[in-house]
């Protein structure tokens, strides 16, 4: 009977039984038993979830439902919500994790309302020790009228347990829930959240004041797992102090190391609900631009020690939050818009850091390392002066424009960038001074920052690599990458295309029915999946593919990954593009990324490269697409191939091949071309390169 409250749109029905949205639609016009909506909009109607599993059994289109995708429609289509569903399911977990035996007897039960009754005393059992008394804490314990629609989601969750371990599950759950409603969080990407917990170091006591879903908490526990550090969040809103209590608990690989965990509903800068703690280590990402952060009501603060901030300097009232929260000589790292740096009106209070020494490193990350991707952040690394210690006489600066090549959203290029900052942070941190490093970092006198401005942005401080010296050497070694390249390209150039007598006529056939024959193997990456699990492998993105790059991503799912064999072919689903890619021997042992499609031809029926080629034509992309108002999706299995003997296919491969070598060799030369051009520019206009 509950199970029928949890509802499921069109698109999950589709993900339920592995095809497109349209033949969804499709079924709905053409069976009169299909399930009727019991929600959601005449554009966007939403179904029982029972009765649609039952409905596809019953039509042999679902033998059974995936446990994953189940456990997720049943907290997706929760009626009193997604989180609410998440924190029962986490809480429920936390059960299976610490009291295992416990929920097998309470599960045991066949009854959903007795079981729902019985649970609250057995959640209250493993969330007090954790969290503290009720009064204490930010989850509260569920009451038995609550959790009656939750205990389907319950059982299936604890059942998914039994095969990624509870950990596992809530990571999935909540990963995918955040990767279903990113609008509606504030979020720290893994790599970022990575740095700024390496930036702070270990510390035994770690607060962040703006915890959201607990992404920097988590990166601290990840880094550093001693038994008893303590982890103090807060949030203004309840429900992601409660999810980041339950992330955290659920991060312990055992009692002997479980952290204490406090987590605080409130406003941090109005009510702070931890005045109490002194940290070793501080980590934020606060809201930004905030004008009702309080200004009003808190002139008189104790915090502002280095001055009472405007109105429209939120970020800075955080800053000082941070350095209040901390010990002597703790460190703190926040994320910071990059307007905070320069804005005339906060140049006082960054004075007084700079003079008592307590701004130590200011870091521009490169734009798209976190959203919004179209701003590079700053990271400001803080330390409380201790009364003892004189106040350090440089900041770093580091601007990692240069270290990042690529799209930093992809793991290969981020380690570049936190390498190259970690580095720079060290070697400073250790002696107080950093020799320039043209470019990336330099420290700079603070006497030479206090000017009118005390302005800290770093890319205004820094000047760029040089391009004379060895980098003049270097612009005449691409210039003759670039000589040559041309040359390959124009002696790969196409001959001239041969009118054919007559427009040929094949028979076709598609992916779909090739596939069914067993001509070739359709394969799609998992969705989504726990941390964990697997070892890390290369993962070809769909950007990759786009580019004509090697892999830059990483897998790190818990899902077992697709890996590539020489002669597969890949093409991207979403976007439009008529681009596909053959797997060469270089690329082959790496994972097979989302957004991507992957067909495995037979070779002893098709040749790959007769495949892709055929693939790629505009008009065959058309009619296998399908669009939506913001993305075109290409449904792979409907793409269209002749039937042609094998002989007759590789005439066409061969020639497909040297097409592609033409374009690798063309991408190469604009890549090559584009890098002289700026280092001329960068040389001709700084004066280390002549003019001729």
């Amino acid at each position: 009977m509950q199970d029928n409250a949890t509802e499921v749109t069109a698109a999950g029905i589709a993900r339920l039984a592995g095809v497109g949205r349209a033949a969804v639609s499709n079924w709905r016009r053409r069976h009169a038993d299909f399930p009727k909506p019991v929600g959601g909009t005449e554009t966007s109607p939403s179904f029982a979830l029972a009765e649609v599993e039952d409905w596809l059994r019953t039509q042999g289109k679902l033998a059974e439902v995936p446990l994953r995708e189940r456990v997720w429609q049943q907290l997706a289509g929760h009626p009193a919500g997604p989180v609410t569903a998440l924190l029962h399911a986490g809480s429920a977990l936390l059960l299976v994790h610490d009291r295992p035996t416990e929920w097998l007897a309470l599960g045991g039960t066949d009854d959903d309302a007795a079981l729902a009754e019985l649970l609250p005393a057995a959640l209250e059992g493993v969330l007090a020790p954790r969290f503290g008394h009720t009064t204490e804490r930010a989850l509260a314990t569920p009451t038995a009228t609550a959790l009656l629609p939750s205990v389907p989601l319950l059982r299936g969750a604890a059942e998914l347990a039994a095969e990624l371990g509870a950990r596992g599950t809530f990571a999935f759950l909540l990963g995918r829930h955040l990767d279903a409603n990113p609008r509606q969080y504030t979020l720290t990407p893994p790599g970022p959240a990575a740095l700024m917990a390496a930036l702070a170091g270990p510390a035994a006591t770690v607060l962040d004041p703006a915890c959201g879903t607990g992404a920097l908490l988590h990166a601290v526990r990840a880094a550093d797992t001693r038994p008893g550090q303590r982890l103090y969040g807060q949030d203004a809103a309840p429900e992601l102090a409660a999810l980041t209590a339950l992330r955290l608990a659920l991060d312990g690989n055992g009692s002997g190391d479980a952290p204490v965990i406090r987590t605080a509903a409130a406003d941090t800068l109005r009510g702070d609900a931890l005045s109490d703690v002194r940290a070793g280590v501080v980590l934020a990402h606060p809201p930004f631009n905030e004008r009702g952060w309080g200004h009003d009501e808190l002139a008189y603060d104790p915090r502002w020690e280095y001055g009472f901030p405007a109105r429209t300097e939120s970020e800075l009232a955080w800053v000082q939050h941070a350095l209040a929260r901390l010990e002597d000589g703790g460190t703190a790292v926040l994320l910071m818009p990059p307007a905070v740096a320069s804005r005339r009106s906060g140049r006082r209070i960054r004075a007084d850091l700079l003079r008592r020494g307590a701004l130590r490193a200011v870091i521009a990350l490169p734009a798209g390392a976190v959203p919004p991707n179209n701003i590079p952040l700053h990271l400001w690394v803080l330390r409380r002066p201790a009364a003892t210690v004189p106040a350090a006489p440089e900041l770093l600066l580091v601007d990692t424009t240069a270290a990042a090549s690529g799209d930093v959203r992809e793991k290969q290029a981020w380690d570049a960038v936190q390498e190259a900052v970690l580095d720079a942070w060290r070697a400073f941190d250790r002696a107080g001074s950093l020799a320039e490093r043209p470019g990336l970092a330099r420290s700079v006198p603070v006497i030479e920052l206090l000017d009118d401005e005390v302005d800290l942005a770093p890319a205004r401080r820094l000047p760029p690599p040089a391009a004379g010296g060895s980098g003049a050497e270097e612009l005449t070694a691409v210039r003759g990458r670039l000589a040559d390249t041309l040359r390959l390209a124009t002696e790969l150039t196409p001959r001239d295309a041969r009118p054919a007598a007559a427009a040929s006529r094949w028979p076709q056939t598609t992916i779909g029915e090739l596939a069914r024959a067993g001509a070739l193997t359709l394969h799609t990456a998992a969705a989504s999946g726990a941390t964990g699990g697997h070892a890390r492998v290369p993962m070809l993105t769909d950007h990759d593919v786009l580019t004509g790059a090697a892999p830059s991503g990483t897998h790190t799912t818990a899902d077992e990954p697709v890996l590539l064999e020489p002669g597969d072919v890949v093409v991207p689903v979403v976007g439009g593009g008529s681009v596909v890619r053959v797997v060469d021997e270089a690329t082959a042992g790496a994972a097979l990324g989302r957004g991507l499609a992957l067909l495995r031809p037979d070779p002893a029926a098709l040749d790959p490269w007769f495949v892709a080629g055929f693939l790629r034509g505009t008009a065959n992309n058309r009619q296998a697409s399908s669009y939506a108002s913001t993305a075109t999706r290409l449904d792979v299995r409907r793409l269209q191939l002749p039937r042609l003997p094998l002989a007759e296919q590789a005439g066409y491969g061969d020639r497909f091949r040297s097409l592609a070598a033409f374009e690798d060799a063309l991408r190469l030369a604009v890549r090559l071309g584009e890098q002289l051009v700026q280092g001329l520019h960068d040389g001709l206009t700084d004066g280390t390169v002549e003019p001729e």
